[in-house]
């Protein structure tokens, strides 16, 4: 944990203040979703007394999600005199492009399995183009919500959806981390309490129900991991861990790369 907390969150709003200057940009894009991420990712960004938008997107969410980041919002706006809200429900835009998806449908009605995973991955993907419309309209920029171990342990967003983003101000955070700097910003306890999800798929599976392992678990792996211990070194539960972790990473690693540009030698180019 951190020895200071209040040297942390200075040091990141000072970083994104310092960003917006040099790039000549007005303010942030935040999407809320009623999680913890966000929560301190739009409450970093109000801090900068830049202006922001903070952007509520439900698609089907549930209710205490939606009650979680109104709640959110209405602290920021008591909070800070530089924050504003929208609401944009995208059920309706999403429905539209389920419904155009029906011939794919199986003999059942029912979207296999992949493509179950592809539609809760559009949903991302819709929030991650209204927060760019509003981001481009108003010459600011998207502020991504990733944290360390989502970002670089297990890949757990989606590409061009959630990890389509401007800039990552607490992707060097583990999620205790994160826990710590909302605690002592105060940020509602409803938010800080409530199991991380990624409120893609229409009802209440956790981040842990998907993955398999809950993020102190996961830390504690990639602690292990990058001092060189191994798998094997460990039995029982801490070596499902790991295992779990490895898995998550490879089959996530295109996420975390550069995309792959096919160089051509200059031999057979000229």
């Amino acid at each position: 944990m951190f020895k200071d907390n209040s040297k942390i969150i200075n040091f990141i709003v000072d970083w994104l203040r310092q960003y917006c200057d040099k790039n000549s940009v007005n303010g942030f894009v935040v999407g809320v979703s009623g999680g913890i991420d966000s929560a301190l990712t739009s409450t970093l960004c109000s801090m900068t007394n830049k202006p922001v938008i903070c952007i509520q997107m439900p698609i089907h969410q549930s209710k205490n999600e939606i009650t979680r980041s109104s709640n959110h919002v209405k602290w920021l706006e008591k909070k800070f005199n530089n924050v504003i809200s929208i609401e944009d429900n995208l059920s309706s835009l999403y429905d539209e492009f389920t419904k155009a998806k029906t011939n794919l449908k199986n003999s059942s009605s029912k979207f296999n399995e992949k493509q179950q995973l592809a539609l809760a991955n559009t949903r991302s993907r819709l929030r991650m183009v209204n927060l760019f419309f509003h981001a481009t309209s108003n010459n600011y920029i998207v502020a991504g919500t990733g944290n360390k171990v989502e970002d670089f342990g297990v890949g757990f967003y989606t590409k061009y959806g959630d990890g389509g983003v401007d800039i990552s101000p607490i992707a060097d955070l583990m999620k205790s981390e994160v826990k710590s700097l909302a605690k002592f910003l105060k940020i509602n306890d409803e938010i800080i309490k409530a199991k991380p999800t990624d409120g893609l798929w229409g009802d209440a599976r956790t981040d842990e129900e998907q993955i398999g392992a809950n993020y102190d678990e996961l830390e504690w792996a990639m602690n292990q991991l990058k001092k060189g211990n191994k798998s094997d070194d460990f039995n029982g539960r801490q070596k499902e861990v790991i295992e779990i972790l490895i898995k998550f990473n490879s089959q996530n690693k295109h996420k975390m790369i550069p995309i792959p540009i096919c160089t051509i030698p200059k031999e057979i180019k000229y």
